[in-house]
C-alpha cells in the first residue's frame, strides 16, 4: 500500500478543519499553499509546510 501525504490545516491555523491527503507530496503541498493563501490570507513556504505540518500516513 502506498503512503499518503496528509496536511491538516487545524495544525497550522487552529480552527480550520480542512484536510488534504494524497499519495503525491507535491500535490499535497500545492493544494495546502493555495488553501492557506485563498482562505486564510497566509503565504507559507514549501519547506515550512513540509517540515512543520506535513505527515506521512
Amino acid at each position: 500500500m502506498a503512503q499518503a501525504h496528509r496536511l491538516d490545516c487545524e495544525s497550522a491555523v487552529g480552527d480550520c478543519r480542512f484536510i488534504i491527503q494524497s499519495e503525491n507530496e507535491e500535490e499535497t503541498i500545492e493544494l495546502a499553499k493555495t488553501h492557506m493563501r485563498d482562505v486564510h490570507g497566509k503565504d507559507y513556504a514549501v519547506e515550512v509546510l513540509r517540515s512543520e505540518h506535513l505527515k506521512i500516513v
